[in-house]
Formats: structure tokens, C-alpha cells, sequence
């Protein structure tokens, strides 16, 4: 069972989401904060799994609070609840694993529980899978995996897009598909792309129909066979 803390300044929404939570039986209520001073020492204390964040609250707000967690290393998983609409872009830049608006629905709610709970599966792989492993004049760099935007083959070799630039590998896109099964999703036979760092697709001028990533201007171009399935997953992930 997982451990979740409600942080929202308003009653009626930390009230709301508990009751929402009731139905769930793989998640437990841990605690609730008011704010994001409550918050901190509650999650000193709790060790939640999962945070359920607002973001407009008293002093530090739910996004800076999400930044601190962040900037301080391991953090519980974030899903934020909100009633911003245009703060998506914000969210994702934080590492958060889902934006809801409010008045959050009890179906959308558990889809975005049990990603948190699919990728903090994921995090519990040996430390060695965390990480893609490259060399750069002479030195061998680790990239954390989370952070790799897409995957390129060019040439013979690979070109790993992180949110830091750029690095180049030798092993192949199948055997990265293999290593880190359910974190990227090939759109092309010559890329794959990481499923949190998906934005949407774009039509070129010339009839061709390229994925839009955060974190990098490339656009991957999306081959005829997967166009219809990689639409289907951003329906699932928007």
C-alpha cells in the first residue's frame, strides 16, 4: 500500500480528495498539510509515497514547494491538483507524474495514482539501470535516466537528448528498449521518445508529422505505423 499526503490550503479540497481516496484501496492517507511549512515536516516525518499539491497556497506555493523537494534529491512522486489550468508546463518541468484540475474526478485521479505507482516501481531497479552510461573525453558520464528526452539513432551510434545536452552511446535502440522497458515509446524505427517528457505532435509543410518533447527543440519524426498509437497514449497521458 501506498502513502499519500494531501496538501491544499482549503478544507473542502483536502476533504474532497480523502473521500476520493476512500475508494481506493491500494492507497492510504498518511497525512494532510494546510500549507507547504506543514507540508515540509510532515514529509520529514511521514515519508510519503505520493503528494497531492495545490498550488496556489499561503507563502511558499505548491511549484516552489515542488522545486525545493526537487533541488533536495529523492522526493515523494508529485501530483498536483489545482485549479490553474496553464501551469501544466510548470508541473512537468519539475518532475511532477500528473496535473489535475480540479474538481478533481475520482477515474482521472486513479489513472494518475497508478502511473506514480508504475514509476515508483521503476525507481526501486537496481542503481545501475538508472542510468545511461557514456564516455566523454576519456571520462564516463552517468545520466540519469528520467532526465533523457529521446534517444536517436544516427550513424552507428546513438545520440542520447538529456535535459543538459547531449552525450553519444554505442548500444542500439532495441537494447535500450529492452534495458528500460515502459519509459520510452518508439516513434520512429530510428527514435524513441521519453513518455513524460511527451508534449504532442505537429504537422510539417511537407506532410510530415513530428513529436514535440519538452526540454529540447528536436522533433522527431513519427512514422505512419505509430502515428496512431503514440496518439493514443498522449489522450491517456493528457
Amino acid at each position: 500500500m501506498l502513502n499519500i499526503l494531501i496538501i491544499d490550503d482549503e478544507k473542502p479540497a483536502r476533504d474532497r480528495l480523502h473521500r476520493l481516496l476512500d475508494a481506493l484501496p491500494k492507497y492510504d492517507v498518511a497525512g494532510e498539510a494546510a500549507n507547504s511549512a506543514q507540508a515540509i515536516e510532515l514529509i520529514r516525518q511521514l515519508n510519503p509515497d505520493i503528494l497531492l499539491l495545490d498550488i496556489s497556497m499561503p507563502g511558499m506555493d505548491g511549484m516552489s514547494l515542488a522545486r525545493v523537494l526537487q533541488e533536495g534529491g529523492a522526493s515523494p512522486a508529485i501530483i498536483f491538483c489545482t485549479a490553474y489550468q496553464d501551469q501544466a508546463l510548470n508541473a512537468f518541468e519539475v518532475e511532477a507524474v500528473d496535473y489535475l484540475v480540479k474538481p478533481v474526478r475520482g477515474e482521472r485521479l486513479e489513472k494518475a495514482l497508478n502511473k506514480a505507482q508504475r514509476l515508483l516501481g521503476q525507481e526501486k531497479a537496481p542503481l545501475e539501470e538508472h542510468y545511461v552510461r557514456s564516455s566523454v573525453g576519456g571520462k564516463v558520464v552517468l545520466t540519469p535516466v528520467h532526465r533523457v528526452i529521446c534517444l536517436l539513432s544516427e550513424d552507428k551510434y546513438t545520440t542520447v537528448v538529456h535535459e543538459k545536452g547531449a552525450t553519444v552511446i554505442d548500444e542500439s535502440l532495441t537494447e535500450l528498449e529492452q534495458k528500460y522497458p515502459g519509459m520510452f515509446f518508439r516513434v520512429h524505427r530510428n527514435a524513441l521518445v521519453s513518455r513524460k517528457h511527451l508534449r504532442g505532435l505537429q504537422r510539417t509543410s511537407d506532410g510530415q508529422t513530428q513529436v514535440l518533447l519538452s526540454g529540447t527543440d528536436r522533433k522527431p519524426e513519427v512514422s505512419r505505423r505509430n502515428i496512431s498509437s503514440l496518439r493514443k497514449l498522449l489522450s491517456e497521458i493528457s
